[in-house]
């Protein structure tokens, strides 16, 4: 089997761009699926994340595709011919970005459609007519009920990342659209593991497909240092700032499970100097796609994010990724680990573990068969805090043995003697102490009282005089009369 492009058999215009591009030699998915969907065969394929996977189902069917090829303006002569499908709007972006490049020098039309963005230019893209349509499951039902996207003429339909739209929760949707398009058609289903759901959904959708698996399920990839560290979680900021000092990171992805735990660590981060860029589902399409592009350029050193940025996203040599919080989910971890390490480039995974993380480790370690063992971060000396912090750094560059207390008194008293006194300090501050005002009472001797004089507490405690009237009524008040009683008249008979 070939591996180099410029042995397959393709077009002048695609073997033009992918020159330009630099391919060379393809990657065992590209070798194993190029030439099976060359053939219109229906393809079930598993690959590592960052192995190639766009350009394996996009050359093979933009090469089928260009029979159709027309410089006609008119839209009817460019109707949807391909449909690719993907989970999330960076990835949809990404792998339209890709195809446009590969069918540059062709007359094939592409666009791209995913939500968070005006649905007007793309109605305008959708009606100048397209023969490759790159979409998110949600915007491409907005679309069609639209009745601006016409699938009855699509010849080949792609589903990239088919786990993490089921993940998602796209499957209502993915059997929608399904159901708009012909029986007669090629599918492709690319998916970085094979779960019993997405087999589910081959038997299907997919017609006697050929499996093409060139990695073990949930495989990570070898070029990858993991490492696991034992950080508690007001710790974990501090152990970036020290991996990244130690090992000279100048750019990394740190991944985090909540969108608001993203915010506030980028902000953190922001704070304490790191040029940080935050990127979560909240987040509106244009921000996220400027938060990529900053981090693409460089401006940025360190993207925050959720899960959204764990798949297909294909920015080359990012040296580091953190995994600030482990993933619930243990397959994101092998897809979080893979936006480094891509193209056969070294890279290091680093996973900060909370003592609540135990069973979510566990799961990482069952899902990719290899033991894990955490490590215990080294910092850097801290800043001398206090007396007895100098007290147990003098026991420890002693090379003392035994109870660090013991010669902690001493430490303590070498330091004191060589601080300047505070007298001292406190008069080229200009400071005066106030003088303590004296009581002449608390100086005088105790002096017992005479014993034929009562206390003055009980002097006054004396019950007052017994009278006929209760204590607890109140006498009534006498208030003046306004007017003088009316005497009865008395009748003279």
């Amino acid at each position: 089997m070939t591996s180099s492009f410029s042995n397959l058999s393709l077009a002048e215009p695609l073997a033009r761009a992918v020159a330009e591009m630099g391919y060379e030699s393809m990657t065992p998915i590209q070798a194993q699926a190029i030439p099976v969907v060359l053939t219109g065969q229906d393809v079930m394929g598993a690959a590592q994340t960052g192995t190639g996977k766009t350009a394996a189902f996009s050359l093979p069917l933009l090469q089928r595709l260009l029979k159709h090829e027309s410089s006609s303006t008119s839209p009817a002569r460019h109707p949807v011919r391909a449909l690719v499908l993907l989970p999330t709007r960076e990835l949809a972006d990404q792998v339209a970005q890709q195809i446009a490049l590969y069918a540059k020098y062709t007359k094939l039309r592409s666009t791209v459609v995913f939500g968070g963005m005006d649905m007007k230019p793309q109605t305008i893209e959708l009606k100048k007519g397209v023969e490759v349509l790159v979409a998110t499951p949600g915007r491409l039902l907005d679309h069609i009920e639209a009745k601006n996207a016409v699938l009855n003429q699509v010849e080949y339909v792609v589903l990239d990342e088919a786990d993490r739209m089921l993940d998602i929760g796209f499957l209502p949707d993915l059997q929608r659209i399904l159901s708009y398009l012909p029986k007669q058609r090629t599918t492709l289903l690319f998916s970085a593991t094979f779960s019993p759901e997405i087999k589910r959904l081959a038997s299907s959708y997919l017609q006697n497909p050929i499996t093409i698996e060139v990695a073990r399920p949930n495989e990570t990839a070898s070029t990858v240092e993991q490492r696991f560290y034992s950080a508690n979680d007001d710790d974990k900021r501090r152990a970036i700032h020290q991996v990244l000092k130690t090992r000279g990171i100048k750019q990394a992805f740190i991944f985090v499970n909540s969108k608001l735990g993203c915010a506030r660590l980028a902000r953190s981060l922001e704070r304490e100097g790191l040029k940080t860029a935050a990127l979560h589902g909240d987040k509106s399409q244009d921000e996220r796609l400027k938060a990529l592009e900053a981090f693409k350029s460089g401006e940025v050193d360190l993207l925050v994010c959720t899960d959204v940025a764990a798949r297909g996203l294909d920015i080359k040599d990012v040296p580091a990724v953190f995994n600030f919080d482990v993933p619930f989910n243990a397959e994101d971890y092998v897809h979080r680990i893979g936006r480094t390490g891509r193209a056969g480039a070294s890279g290091l995974a680093v996973t900060l573990v909370s003592g609540s993380d135990a069973r979510l480790v566990a799961d990482i370690e069952k899902l990719i068969k290899k033991k894990i063992d955490l490590e215990a971060i080294e910092y850097e000396e801290d800043r001398p805090r206090g007396r007895i912090n100098d007290g147990r750094r003098a026991w420890r560059e002693a090379g003392e043995t035994g109870d660090p207390r013991d010669v902690i008194p001493a430490a303590v008293r070498e330091r004191n003697e060589r601080r300047e006194p505070r007298e001292s300090r406190e008069h080229h501050r200009g400071f005066r102490p106030a003088v303590a005002s004296r009581d002449p009472f608390f100086e005088k001797p105790y002096e017992p009282s005479s014993a034929d004089t009562a206390p003055a507490w009980e002097a006054a405690a004396k019950s007052p005089a017994r009278s006929s009237i209760s204590a607890n009524i109140k006498p009534k008040r006498k208030v003046a009369a306004l007017f003088k009683a009316v005497q009865p008249e008395t009748s003279t008979q």
